[in-house]
């Protein structure tokens, strides 16, 4: 019987790799985060163009990651109801915007051409959410999904490595080449996608929303809460990682390298904390990380080096890989609705973890990115509350099977009993 279930897994997976939708879709969100990989290369470049402190130069990542994820839940109601078939138009926006930060005249030119760049980022991912969820088949959704979201932790693991080697030979301009990989997956994601689009749209266009059961809002509110907390942690860890050992006399070929292991580290950890949530469920895995992280942080930040490969490294796995599990609950506790849910729960978490970002470049300037390093160990431990109020698995189908509200019709005297 084992051997006849280890045949099926691996033709599963046999088949999502020929899903060649499925990989579309993956290749586009790998390139739209890989955007978000380049910002923190840029720090040391923005801060001598426009004689910038720490604190300041993370309102870049504020600007481009608040505008995507206050965006995220707007697109996600639109692609709910609409359609996703302008996907690849998100790219594109993101590719010209991205490619004019180098030139900006200002400061607060940089910043809102940051925030427009971010814009086109909170479109493509509940509406690349939905339609990864749409060619999908229903035996095969979350080995899909896992494989969908990892392209985009895969590219946010490669942006400081593209980041490195461009701004090192080009300087800041060198975001104008940035133009060329959005704009080209974006293309091929607008012919690519047309069939898919239009199987999502006849797939979700009659009832919509309407027919999903009422949102579990204690439930929902836990599981986006400890999201948050997490990006607030990975968030800050990432983007100061670049600033903090070029000040140790480190040059890009070191830093860039260790931000991009910390990241891909993550990816790797998907895999891992998926396959030990379904043995031991999302809210033991979720705890077991959280409390491991609180060590692996203080060691990060006391011991600099080679060294930080592999505390960096394990950062990755704990802190970054959750996110995926996350996702997920939300979705199950929003039948009906998945690209809200998936813009809520990626949205909030991004937006907490931009505001994060100059609050620790704050701290930072205050005393040193050390110590600022070690204060993320009290937002982990913050977050431990959250973690045990996690519903549980059996709780998540319970709320999952819920039946929507019937229709109420005027022609019929109200329910006493109500809902």
């Amino acid at each position: 019987m084992v051997g006849v279930e280890q045949q099926e897994h691996g033709s599963s997976r046999l088949e999502i790799l020929r899903n060649r939708p499925l990989a579309t879709l993956m290749l586009g969100h790998f390139t739209i985060d890989m955007y978000a990989g380049l910002l923190p290369v840029l720090y040391p470049l923005l801060t001598r163009r426009f004689d910038l402190d720490l604190g300041t130069v993370g309102l870049v990542s504020l600007a481009y990651t608040g505008v995507a994820s206050f965006s995220q839940p707007l697109f996600g109601w639109i692609a709910d109801r609409y359609g996703t078939r302008f996907t690849g138009l998100t790219l594109a926006w993101t590719a010209v915007t991205f490619a004019t930060i180098g030139f900006a005249p200002s400061f607060p030119v940089l910043l809102l051409l940051a925030a427009l760049a971010g814009l086109g980022s909170g479109a493509f991912h509940p509406l690349g959410a939905v339609n990864a969820s749409a060619v999908i088949p229903e035996r095969q959704r979350n080995t899909g999904m896992s494989v969908y979201v990892t392209g985009g932790t895969l590219g946010v693991a490669l942006g400081p490595l593209v980041g490195a080697i461009l701004f090192t030979v080009f300087g800041v301009r060198g975001t104008a080449l940035m133009i060329l990989p959005g704009a080209g997956i974006a293309l091929w994601l607008l012919v690519e996608m047309r069939q898919a689009a239009l199987r999502m749209s006849s797939r979700s266009g009659a009832p919509g929303a309407n027919q999903a059961p009422p949102i579990p809002f204690g439930p929902l509110a836990v599981v986006v809460g400890v999201m948050m907390a997490r990006m607030w942690t990975i968030f800050g860890i990432q983007a100061f990682i670049p600033t903090w050992y070029e000040s140790l006399g480190y040059g890009a070929s070191f830093y860039g390298p260790l931000a991009t292991t910390v990241i891909l580290a993550s990816a790797v950890g998907s895999i891992g904390s998926g396959t030990l949530a379904d043995r031991f469920g999302r809210r033991a895995v979720l705890l077991g990380s959280t409390v491991l992280t609180v060590p692996t942080v203080l060691l990060f930040a006391a011991f600099t080096g080679p060294i930080a490969f592999v505390t960096g490294a394990l950062i990755g796995v704990l802190a970054a890989s959750t996110g995926p599990l996350l996702l997920v609950m939300a979705q199950q506790l929003m039948r009906g609705r998945a690209g809200m849910a998936s813009g809520l729960i990626l949205g909030l978490g991004f937006v907490t973890g931009a505001i994060g970002v100059p609050v620790m470049g704050a701290l930072a300037d205050a005393t040193s990115i050390e110590t600022a390093m070690q204060a993320q160990t009290l937002v982990v431990l913050a977050s431990l509350g959250l973690v045990w109020l996690l519903p549980t698995e059996d709780r998540v189908r319970a709320i999952a099977a819920r039946p929507a509200p019937a229709p109420v019709s005027v022609t019929t005297a109200p329910s006493r009993g109500g809902d």
